[in-house]
């Protein structure tokens, strides 16, 4: 899937391929990134994500395709000649230099007073807020605090462009939920434009501005977080970002309220979602919920799309709980149910082998052609 790239797009990515021997590790990619952004290249392991920001720091050289920087053609420009830094998954800080060092390594080349430089070293010090530990080496800070200081490395250059290659991997999950924010907060105070390699879905939607859901070295989707989640163009992209269930489909008619009639066999009968004009009446379909969009009650909803079912498992997650529902048809179905209470397994909604009823809106049904 390509996105046509405008000239008003501060990086332009146009055609983009890189083949190494006989596997194609990009496919003819094209893509636009607006000044600003922070735009998430998502993908599984060998997707192509991290060969593609290889390309756009100069570190490989496209086989086919050009790219643009702030309307600068990149073709033959060495990795030390572009306003473009790369932030590497390991840091890569030098274990026997301060805090305050490692910062400043890479202004040793650049023209300016030692002054400048200190001065420089000061607000990026201010900017991630590790001031108090300026003269620390890295083994003696924490893995955030290390992750900070690489940022503020790469940023002490005042790049036009900032490439971060799973920045977050190494650090634990509460701490990658703290740094998520703090990483927007400085981007946003920079301007600097931000690429993220990540293979991690929460990361990217809390992350960006937009993303690109990359597979076998194809972009199969651009959109913004909602537009990904809510509105995924295929159905691969639809199983990639969060959990789903997917069933076949059949368009049986339509309804004079805007809704959609669908056959789907693993509901046992038709169910009723939003009318898509661009598909035709007996055309294969298929249907996909996600979890948190489905309710789960003891009595029978009223509605069209209510479906009976028996709770097969259950697990709980403390602020929700995961429900897997056996149809009669076969098929399991997961629902995610809020924990509303405080309590204990009374509290559920239902538990281990209780007969329930599914429901969901018609429109928070997902749709798709292929």
């Amino acid at each position: 899937m390509a996105e046509p790239a405008p000239d008003s797009a501060f990086l332009r990515i146009e055609g983009v391929s890189k083949t190494f021997g006989t596997f194609q590790a990009v496919r003819d990619v094209t893509l636009s990134v607006q000044r600003g952004e922070i735009f998430s290249l998502l993908g599984g392991s060998g997707c192509g994500k991290t060969t593609l920001l290889r390309m756009l720091a100069g570190f490989e050289t496209p086989s086919a395709g050009r790219i643009f920087l702030d309307g600068r053609d990149m073709a033959g420009v060495p990795p030390w000649s572009r306003p473009v830094h790369m932030m590497f998954q390991s840091y890569a800080l030098f274990p026997h230099m301060s805090v305050e060092q490692n910062i400043g390594y890479g202004l040793k080349h650049e023209t300016m007073t030692k002054a400048e430089r200190a001065g420089r070293v000061r607000d990026m010090l201010d900017l991630v807020q590790l001031s108090p530990l300026a003269l620390r080496k890295p083994h003696q800070i924490s893995g955030g605090q290390r992750q900070r200081v690489a940022l503020a490395r790469a940023l002490a250059r005042q790049p036009k462009l900032l490439l971060l290659d799973e920045p977050l991997a190494a650090l634990d999950k509460k701490l990658r939920e703290q740094t998520q924010f703090e990483l927007m907060s400085i981007q946003q105070r920079t301007g600097v434009t931000f690429i993220v390699v990540t293979h991690d879905q929460e990361e990217a939607m809390t992350l960006s501005d937009r993303i690109a859901v990359m597979d076998r070295g194809e972009v199969r989707q651009v959109g913004s977080p909602t537009e990904i989640y809510e509105y995924p163009a295929s159905r691969f992209v639809a199983s990639f970002i969060g959990s789903i269930t997917s069933m076949e489909a059949t368009i049986n008619g339509r309804s004079a309220e805007g809704r959609m009639d669908l056959n789907v066999p693993a509901l046992g009968g038709v169910v009723q979602v939003r009318d898509m004009p661009s598909f035709a009446d007996g055309q294969g379909v298929t249907l996909a919920l996600r979890p948190e969009k489905l309710q789960i009650s003891k009595d029978r909803p009223p509605g069209p799309n209510a479906i009976a079912g028996l709770v097969k498992d259950l697990a709980y997650f403390g602020k929700d709980s995961l429900y897997r529902i056996a149809l009669p048809s076969g098929a399991l179905v997961q629902v995610h149910a809020v924990n509303l209470r405080r309590g204990d397994e009374a509290s559920r909604v239902a538990d281990w082998d209780d007969q329930v009823w599914l429901s969901f809106d018609p429109t928070s049904a997902i749709v798709l052609g292929d």
